[in-house]
Protein backbone atom coordinates (compact mmCIF):
# COMPACT_ATOMS: atom_id res chain seq x y z
CA UNK A 1 0.00 0.00 0.00
CA UNK A 2 1.31 3.76 -0.07
CA UNK A 3 1.44 5.24 2.69
CA UNK A 4 2.08 9.12 2.58
CA UNK A 5 2.48 9.69 6.26
CA UNK A 6 -0.08 10.59 9.29
CA UNK A 7 -3.31 12.45 8.73
CA UNK A 8 -4.39 15.14 10.74
CA UNK A 9 -7.39 12.67 11.65
CA UNK A 10 -5.10 10.26 12.24
CA UNK A 11 -2.64 12.13 14.96
CA UNK A 12 -5.69 13.19 16.16
CA UNK A 13 -7.33 9.91 16.71
CA UNK A 14 -3.86 8.87 18.13
CA UNK A 15 -4.05 11.45 20.90
CA UNK A 16 -7.65 10.95 21.83
CA UNK A 17 -7.05 7.22 22.70
CA UNK A 18 -4.54 8.07 25.03
CA UNK A 19 -6.18 11.04 27.15
CA UNK A 20 -9.33 8.89 27.15
CA UNK A 21 -6.99 6.49 29.21
CA UNK A 22 -7.80 6.04 33.47
CA UNK A 23 -4.38 6.29 35.17
CA UNK A 24 -4.88 2.59 36.19
CA UNK A 25 -6.00 1.48 32.97
CA UNK A 26 -3.65 -0.65 31.44
CA UNK A 27 -1.82 0.18 28.59
CA UNK A 28 0.45 -2.77 26.53
CA UNK A 29 3.31 -1.63 24.57
CA UNK A 30 4.89 -4.33 21.91
CA UNK A 31 7.51 -3.85 19.67
CA UNK A 32 8.66 -6.57 17.16
CA UNK A 33 10.69 -9.94 17.31
CA UNK A 34 14.29 -10.10 17.79
CA UNK A 35 14.20 -5.93 18.73
CA UNK A 36 16.73 -3.56 17.71
CA UNK A 37 17.64 0.02 18.98
CA UNK A 38 14.65 1.67 16.95
CA UNK A 39 12.06 -0.80 18.28
CA UNK A 40 13.34 -0.73 21.89
CA UNK A 41 13.85 2.76 21.85
CA UNK A 42 10.92 4.32 20.54
CA UNK A 43 8.83 2.17 22.60
CA UNK A 44 10.58 2.65 26.08
CA UNK A 45 10.90 6.53 25.05
CA UNK A 46 6.86 6.71 24.57
CA UNK A 47 6.45 4.48 28.06
CA UNK A 48 8.45 6.77 29.43
CA UNK A 49 6.12 9.14 28.39
CA UNK A 50 3.12 8.01 29.41
CA UNK A 51 4.55 7.44 33.05
CA UNK A 52 5.15 11.18 32.88
CA UNK A 53 1.52 11.29 31.97
CA UNK A 54 0.41 9.84 35.08
CA UNK A 55 -0.44 6.64 33.91
CA UNK A 56 0.48 3.68 36.35
CA UNK A 57 0.30 0.57 34.79
CA UNK A 58 2.22 0.65 31.66
CA UNK A 59 4.23 -2.86 30.29
CA UNK A 60 6.34 -3.12 27.22
CA UNK A 61 6.88 -6.62 25.70
CA UNK A 62 7.97 -8.54 22.14
CA UNK A 63 7.58 -11.33 21.23
CA UNK A 64 9.92 -14.68 21.86
CA UNK A 65 12.94 -15.41 23.86
CA UNK A 66 13.02 -12.27 26.30
CA UNK A 67 16.29 -11.52 25.78
CA UNK A 68 17.30 -7.21 25.57
CA UNK A 69 20.81 -6.93 23.22
CA UNK A 70 23.57 -6.44 25.60
CA UNK A 71 23.78 -2.96 24.36
CA UNK A 72 20.39 -1.76 24.60
CA UNK A 73 19.70 -3.19 28.43
CA UNK A 74 20.65 -0.08 30.25
CA UNK A 75 18.36 1.92 28.51
CA UNK A 76 16.04 4.10 30.46
CA UNK A 77 12.53 2.87 30.91
CA UNK A 78 14.15 -0.95 31.18
CA UNK A 79 11.84 -1.37 34.41
CA UNK A 80 8.82 -1.46 31.84
CA UNK A 81 9.78 -4.47 30.20
CA UNK A 82 8.05 -7.53 30.75
CA UNK A 83 8.30 -11.09 29.27
CA UNK A 84 5.64 -12.21 26.71
CA UNK A 85 3.60 -14.45 29.06
CA UNK A 86 3.22 -11.29 31.27
CA UNK A 87 1.93 -9.11 29.00
CA UNK A 88 -1.76 -7.47 29.99
CA UNK A 89 -4.06 -10.09 28.44
CA UNK A 90 -7.03 -7.23 28.18
CA UNK A 91 -5.48 -4.22 27.93
CA UNK A 92 -7.30 -1.05 27.15
CA UNK A 93 -4.80 0.79 25.13
CA UNK A 94 -1.97 -1.22 22.87
CA UNK A 95 0.83 0.50 20.88
CA UNK A 96 2.83 -0.79 18.46
CA UNK A 97 6.72 0.02 17.18
CA UNK A 98 8.98 -0.45 14.42
CA UNK A 99 6.31 -3.30 13.50
CA UNK A 100 5.44 -3.55 9.31
CA UNK A 101 3.22 -6.83 9.68
CA UNK A 102 1.55 -8.57 11.95
CA UNK A 103 3.46 -11.47 11.36
CA UNK A 104 6.49 -9.59 13.27
CA UNK A 105 4.39 -9.76 16.31
CA UNK A 106 4.36 -13.27 16.88
CA UNK A 107 2.18 -14.15 19.72
CA UNK A 108 1.14 -10.98 20.41
CA UNK A 109 -0.80 -9.90 17.89
CA UNK A 110 -4.00 -10.89 19.39
CA UNK A 111 -3.24 -8.17 21.93
CA UNK A 112 -4.36 -5.96 18.88
CA UNK A 113 -8.16 -7.16 18.71
CA UNK A 114 -8.40 -7.68 22.68
CA UNK A 115 -7.54 -3.60 23.12
CA UNK A 116 -10.66 -1.18 22.45
CA UNK A 117 -7.68 0.70 20.90
CA UNK A 118 -4.56 -0.10 19.24
CA UNK A 119 -2.16 2.77 17.85
CA UNK A 120 0.61 1.25 15.39
CA UNK A 121 3.52 3.53 15.07
CA UNK A 122 5.73 2.88 12.36
CA UNK A 123 8.37 4.23 9.74
CA UNK A 124 8.27 1.22 6.89
CA UNK A 125 6.96 1.77 3.76
CA UNK A 126 6.21 -1.81 3.50
CA UNK A 127 3.43 -1.26 6.35
CA UNK A 128 0.25 -3.45 5.82
CA UNK A 129 -2.29 -0.99 7.46
CA UNK A 130 -3.23 -2.92 10.67
CA UNK A 131 -4.30 -1.40 13.85
CA UNK A 132 -6.96 0.90 14.61
CA UNK A 133 -4.92 3.95 14.56
CA UNK A 134 -2.01 3.90 11.73
CA UNK A 135 0.95 6.40 12.28
CA UNK A 136 2.61 4.62 9.27
CA UNK A 137 5.16 7.86 7.94
CA UNK A 138 7.83 6.16 5.33
CA UNK A 139 9.84 9.71 5.31
CA UNK A 140 10.75 9.30 8.83
CA UNK A 141 14.36 8.40 9.63
CA UNK A 142 13.20 6.03 12.12
CA UNK A 143 10.06 4.81 14.57
CA UNK A 144 11.14 7.33 17.15
CA UNK A 145 10.79 10.41 14.88
CA UNK A 146 7.09 9.18 14.99
CA UNK A 147 6.77 9.10 18.33
CA UNK A 148 8.37 12.08 19.27
CA UNK A 149 6.05 13.64 17.68
CA UNK A 150 3.00 11.81 19.02
CA UNK A 151 4.68 12.70 22.83
CA UNK A 152 4.66 16.38 21.99
CA UNK A 153 0.86 16.38 20.68
CA UNK A 154 0.50 14.84 23.92
CA UNK A 155 2.22 17.43 25.62
CA UNK A 156 4.97 15.23 27.01
CA UNK A 157 7.94 17.67 27.78
CA UNK A 158 11.36 15.72 26.93
CA UNK A 159 13.83 14.62 30.18
CA UNK A 160 17.31 13.02 29.75
CA UNK A 161 15.99 9.57 29.97
CA UNK A 162 13.15 9.64 27.28
CA UNK A 163 15.81 11.91 25.28
CA UNK A 164 17.94 9.04 25.72
CA UNK A 165 15.78 6.20 24.63
CA UNK A 166 14.74 8.12 21.44
CA UNK A 167 18.09 9.39 20.70
CA UNK A 168 19.37 5.37 20.85
CA UNK A 169 16.23 4.51 17.97
CA UNK A 170 17.70 7.77 16.12
CA UNK A 171 21.26 7.03 16.05
CA UNK A 172 21.02 3.69 15.54
CA UNK A 173 18.45 3.46 12.14
CA UNK A 174 20.44 6.44 10.51
CA UNK A 175 23.60 4.62 11.18
CA UNK A 176 25.25 7.09 13.63
CA UNK A 177 23.50 9.61 11.16
CA UNK A 178 25.50 9.01 8.22
CA UNK A 179 22.31 6.84 6.14
CA UNK A 180 20.55 8.70 3.28
CA UNK A 181 17.54 9.52 5.34
CA UNK A 182 19.27 11.85 7.74
CA UNK A 183 17.71 15.26 7.00
CA UNK A 184 18.39 18.28 8.46
CA UNK A 185 14.79 17.18 10.03
CA UNK A 186 16.51 14.74 12.00
CA UNK A 187 19.44 16.55 12.78
CA UNK A 188 17.13 18.71 14.11
CA UNK A 189 15.56 16.33 16.33
CA UNK A 190 18.75 15.36 17.23
CA UNK A 191 20.08 18.31 18.67
CA UNK A 192 16.75 18.81 20.98
CA UNK A 193 17.41 15.34 22.44
CA UNK A 194 21.05 16.22 23.32
CA UNK A 195 19.87 19.72 24.86
CA UNK A 196 18.18 17.90 27.86
CA UNK A 197 21.71 16.59 28.83
CA UNK A 198 22.08 13.26 27.17
CA UNK A 199 25.78 12.81 26.64
CA UNK A 200 26.17 11.51 22.72
CA UNK A 201 29.75 10.11 22.81
CA UNK A 202 28.97 7.94 25.70
CA UNK A 203 25.92 6.67 24.51
CA UNK A 204 27.77 5.90 21.00
CA UNK A 205 30.77 4.45 22.96
CA UNK A 206 28.22 1.65 24.69
CA UNK A 207 25.88 1.12 21.37
CA UNK A 208 28.42 1.37 18.35
CA UNK A 209 31.97 0.80 19.66
CA UNK A 210 31.89 -1.71 22.61
CA UNK A 211 31.79 -5.69 22.00
CA UNK A 212 33.12 -8.74 24.02
CA UNK A 213 36.19 -10.22 22.10
CA UNK A 214 34.28 -13.37 21.32
CA UNK A 215 32.19 -11.36 19.09
CA UNK A 216 35.40 -9.42 17.47
CA UNK A 217 36.57 -12.74 16.76
CA UNK A 218 33.22 -14.20 15.26
CA UNK A 219 32.59 -11.13 13.38
CA UNK A 220 36.42 -12.05 11.41
CA UNK A 221 35.42 -15.12 10.91
CA UNK A 222 31.94 -14.25 9.04
CA UNK A 223 33.19 -11.69 7.19
CA UNK A 224 36.06 -14.27 6.36
CA UNK A 225 33.52 -16.50 4.54
CA UNK A 226 31.51 -13.92 2.69
CA UNK A 227 31.21 -14.63 -1.28
CA UNK A 228 30.96 -11.55 -4.06
CA UNK A 229 29.09 -12.39 -6.84
CA UNK A 230 30.00 -9.12 -9.71
CA UNK A 231 27.02 -10.89 -11.81
CA UNK A 232 24.20 -10.89 -9.26
CA UNK A 233 21.94 -8.30 -8.73
CA UNK A 234 21.74 -7.69 -13.01
CA UNK A 235 24.97 -7.06 -12.92
CA UNK A 236 25.13 -4.65 -10.13
CA UNK A 237 26.78 -6.65 -7.83
CA UNK A 238 25.89 -8.95 -4.73
CA UNK A 239 27.73 -9.68 -1.14
CA UNK A 240 26.55 -12.12 1.15
CA UNK A 241 28.01 -14.48 3.92
CA UNK A 242 26.22 -16.56 6.82
CA UNK A 243 26.51 -17.31 10.58
CA UNK A 244 25.15 -20.38 12.04
CA UNK A 245 24.11 -21.33 15.81
CA UNK A 246 27.05 -23.37 16.26
CA UNK A 247 29.32 -20.03 15.35
CA UNK A 248 27.81 -18.28 18.33
CA UNK A 249 28.52 -21.44 20.72
CA UNK A 250 31.92 -21.69 19.64
CA UNK A 251 32.55 -18.33 20.23
CA UNK A 252 30.23 -18.32 23.30
CA UNK A 253 28.51 -15.22 21.85
CA UNK A 254 24.72 -13.93 22.26
CA UNK A 255 23.03 -13.80 19.22
CA UNK A 256 22.82 -9.59 19.00
CA UNK A 257 26.48 -9.13 18.38
CA UNK A 258 25.66 -10.33 15.27
CA UNK A 259 23.18 -7.67 14.81
CA UNK A 260 25.11 -4.96 13.22
CA UNK A 261 27.22 -7.41 10.71
CA UNK A 262 25.75 -6.10 7.83
CA UNK A 263 27.90 -3.05 8.15
CA UNK A 264 31.30 -4.04 7.16
CA UNK A 265 29.46 -6.18 4.46
CA UNK A 266 27.64 -3.34 2.70
CA UNK A 267 31.31 -1.90 2.52
CA UNK A 268 32.51 -3.83 -0.64
CA UNK A 269 32.78 -1.77 -2.64
CA UNK A 270 32.28 -3.62 -5.94
CA UNK A 271 28.45 -4.92 -4.82
CA UNK A 272 25.32 -2.79 -4.51
CA UNK A 273 23.26 -5.80 -2.64
CA UNK A 274 24.88 -7.02 0.64
CA UNK A 275 23.19 -10.42 2.28
CA UNK A 276 23.90 -11.35 5.36
CA UNK A 277 21.79 -14.71 6.99
CA UNK A 278 21.93 -15.50 10.10
CA UNK A 279 20.76 -19.14 11.87
CA UNK A 280 18.00 -18.15 14.50
CA UNK A 281 16.45 -21.73 14.53
CA UNK A 282 17.37 -24.88 13.35
CA UNK A 283 16.57 -24.40 9.09
CA UNK A 284 15.16 -21.10 10.21
CA UNK A 285 17.08 -18.02 9.48
CA UNK A 286 17.22 -13.72 9.77
CA UNK A 287 17.86 -12.57 6.20
CA UNK A 288 19.32 -8.69 5.94
CA UNK A 289 19.04 -7.30 3.18
CA UNK A 290 21.16 -3.73 2.09
CA UNK A 291 21.12 -2.05 -1.49
CA UNK A 292 23.47 1.13 -1.56
CA UNK A 293 20.75 2.64 -3.97
CA UNK A 294 20.58 1.04 -7.12
CA UNK A 295 18.31 -1.99 -6.35
CA UNK A 296 15.07 -2.00 -4.27
CA UNK A 297 15.57 -4.91 -1.55
CA UNK A 298 12.40 -4.61 0.11
CA UNK A 299 10.46 -6.21 -2.78
CA UNK A 300 12.39 -9.28 -2.08
CA UNK A 301 11.42 -9.09 1.58
CA UNK A 302 8.01 -8.53 1.28
CA UNK A 303 7.56 -11.24 -1.48
CA UNK A 304 8.65 -13.71 1.43
CA UNK A 305 6.70 -12.22 3.73
CA UNK A 306 9.26 -9.47 5.71
CA UNK A 307 9.34 -5.80 4.85
CA UNK A 308 11.46 -2.81 5.35
CA UNK A 309 12.94 0.11 3.11
CA UNK A 310 14.00 0.41 -0.48
CA UNK A 311 17.47 0.26 0.85
CA UNK A 312 17.58 -1.75 4.04
CA UNK A 313 15.15 -5.00 4.55
CA UNK A 314 14.61 -8.34 6.08
CA UNK A 315 12.50 -11.69 6.12
CA UNK A 316 12.77 -15.09 7.63
CA UNK A 317 13.94 -17.75 5.30
CA UNK A 318 13.92 -21.53 5.93
CA UNK A 319 16.07 -24.34 4.89
CA UNK A 320 19.85 -24.23 4.55
CA UNK A 321 21.67 -20.79 3.99
CA UNK A 322 22.41 -21.51 0.65
CA UNK A 323 18.82 -22.07 -0.20
CA UNK A 324 18.05 -18.54 1.14
CA UNK A 325 20.56 -17.07 -0.73
CA UNK A 326 19.85 -18.38 -3.98
CA UNK A 327 16.14 -17.55 -3.16
CA UNK A 328 17.50 -13.72 -2.70
CA UNK A 329 19.58 -14.09 -5.71
CA UNK A 330 16.71 -15.24 -8.20
CA UNK A 331 14.11 -12.49 -6.94
CA UNK A 332 16.76 -10.17 -7.38
CA UNK A 333 16.98 -10.86 -11.40
CA UNK A 334 13.28 -11.73 -11.31
CA UNK A 335 12.89 -8.01 -10.58
CA UNK A 336 15.70 -6.61 -12.46
CA UNK A 337 15.01 -8.37 -15.67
Amino acid sequence: MTLSGPTPEQWAAAVAAVRSLGADDEIQLICHVNPDGDALGSMLGFGLGLTRLGYTRVRATFPGEFAVPGPYSALPGSALLVPEAEAWTDPRLVAVFDVASESRLGGLAGRLTAAPVSVVLDHHASNTGFGTVRLVDPAAAATSVVAEQLLARLGVRLDAEIAECLYVALATDTGSFKFDMTTVAVHELAARLIATGIRPGEISRRIFDSKPFGAMKLTGEVIGRAVLEPGAAGGRGMVWTYATLADLERHAQQPYVLDTLIDPVRSVAEADVSVVVREVAAGEWSVSLRSKGAVDVSGVAVSQGGGGHRLAAGFTGYGEAAQVVDTVRRLLDEYLN
